[in-house]
């Protein structure tokens, strides 16, 4: 299909913790760009970086240096409540620990981003039930988490990352936890919302899962080290791609 907008870009993305002996750059000068109607996939072995730029990518933190712009606003610019709001409203986020409000049934997570966005629960609760039909999951929509296996679990964090209008969809290891049948369809159901306008950035190990992306950046110690791709490569990166080191 045709790319759209740009809807996330890093320039200089850099993390880096702790200080003297002990820091750690968790994320050192990334440059990335993801438009509209791309899937990107992000590899690289354990403690490569990958989780640090998903949430970096979100907003859920802050980079050391370099910049984050998603949907036109610069993060950077932005305090807490404000990024909150962005990730409310554009962004849809699937966490490694998935986060799942232990107090709130299925449905009622799902619809709890739309719920402080102001909409109204009745509607909330219709478009979480429509999430959790979409990933074949609306039986589980008055179960607690405690009642589900951990791939139930993971299904109903995705839906409430694809509830609603977002524009973006951040996942890490969405397929972890779940039988291969069922994880390609969940990543169906990601390339179906990428095709349908948004940009979705997936962090995996799952060779099947960066099989349906764009393309697929390559992660070693916070550096890009390689992109894999179908085609041109310069709408990825906003640099010279580095050499592959692994």
């Amino acid at each position: 299909m045709t790319r759209g907008p740009v809807l996330v870009t890093a320039r200089g993305l850099t993390r880096v913790h702790g200080e003297g002996p002990s820091q750690v750059r968790a994320v050192a000068g990334v440059d990335l760009a993801v438009r509209a109607g791309e899937l990107v996939a992000v590899m690289g072995p354990s403690g490569s970086g990958k989780t640090s730029l998903l949430r970096l990518l979100g907003g859920l933190d802050v980079p050391t240096s370099g910049r984050v712009t998603v949907a036109g606003q610069d993060l950077s610019e932005l305090g807490p409540d404000d990024r909150a709001r962005v990730r409310r409203r554009t962004v849809g986020y699937v966490f490694q620990q998935l986060n799942l409000v232990p107090l709130l049934t299925a449905a009622e997570n799902v619809a709890l981003p739309l719920e402080l966005d102001g909409i109204r629960p009745r509607s909330a609760r219709a478009a979480a039930l429509g999430a959790l039909a979409d990933l074949g999951v609306a039986d589980l929509a008055d179960r607690f988490p405690r009642d589900l296996s951990g791939g139930q679990q993971q299904l109903v964090a995705l839906a409430r990352a694809l509830v609603g209008e977002r524009r973006v969809v951040l996942a890490d290891e969405p397929t972890g936890a779940l039988d291969s049948t069922t994880g390609d369809e969940v990543v169906r159901l990601l390339r179906a919302r990428v095709d349908a306008g948004a940009a979705a950035v997936v962090v995996t190990h799952d060779a099947r899962v960066a099989a349906w992306a764009d393309r697929t950046v390559f992660l070693r110690d916070g550096v890009v080290t390689d992109v894999a791709e179908p085609g041109d490569p310069t709408d990825l990166l906003l640099g010279t791609p580095r050499e592959a080191s692994w």
